[in-house]
């Protein structure tokens, strides 16, 4: 993400800290999601989803539709609440759902669900509403926001975050590890025994790299990839969670 002048123009102490410089950030609308000129801030699509939940199959194509927007990164979380039904979820690790809580305690929801689904960490849309579902898309895309910009490093080791406005409590950078296209998986219990199901973009980790409080920051990336994987690095408002700027790896 290099369209609004940003550089790393050095790095120190072992790498892990460097001095990255920034033209100011131009005030606007962010731009809406085109297909053939994707954004400088892509919306962050996630979606909280359950091989065992009977309704997760139809928001899982929603987002598997998402995916194929230049302008969005999808990213499906597989949770294990449902686990006791008589499938466990294949994908699911604990920290997927303690993700997802944390929005339910930004957001003041009553409890978790799925399918789930959060858009820039501002607003959550079930998964069975698929217009309601784009409509939050193009309108978090038109956002008016003040970015910092995300630059990796050559050899993807590691990833600066320029100047900005962080948010109140500051802000939190995080690399999140996930499986490009998709994945089926044949179930054979619970609600949804008999069918397979289709996942796009499935979460294999999360990282949290470091603090950002405004001022430029070089973090080091995790190690030991999959050269099969991608990573999503967020930034994201430590108290309300939503997500200020994101960029792929």
């Amino acid at each position: 993400m290099d369209s609004r002048g940003f550089i790393i123009a050095g790095v120190i102490a072992l790498g892990l800290v460097g001095a990255v410089g920034s033209t100011a950030q131009p005030a606007g609308a962010r731009p809406v999601v085109h297909r053939d000129a994707p954004p400088p801030e892509p919306v962050v699509v996630e979606l909280f989803t359950a091989q065992g939940c009977a309704g997760c199959p139809a928001a899982n194509q929603v987002v598997e539709a998402l995916s194929e927007d230049p302008g969005v990164i999808a990213l499906t979380y597989a949770v294990d609440y449902w686990d006791y039904l008589g499938w466990p979820d294949t994908f699911a690790r604990p920290e997927f759902a303690r993700r997802q809580r944390d929005y339910q305690a930004a957001m003041r929801l009553r409890s978790v669900y799925t399918p789930q689904i959060v858009i820039d960490g501002r607003r959550q849309v079930s998964g069975a509403e698929g217009e309601a579902i784009q409509t939050a898309v193009e309108e978090e895309a038109a956002r008016r926001v003040f970015p910092p910009q995300i630059q990796f490093r050559d050899g993807d080791d590691a990833v600066g975050i320029g100047s900005g406005r962080a948010p109140a409590g500051g802000a939190e950078v995080w690399a999140v590890t996930y499986r490009p296209g998709l994945q089926t998986v044949a179930v054979a219990g619970g609600d949804n025994r008999g069918r397979s199901v289709r996942h796009v973009n499935v979460v294999e980790g999360l990282t949290r790299l470091g603090e950002w409080t405004g001022r430029p920051i070089l973090l080091a990336l995790p190690g030991d990839a999959d050269p099969e994987t991608r990573v999503a690095v967020l930034v994201q408002g430590r108290d309300d969670r939503r997500i200020l700027t994101a960029a792929l790896r």
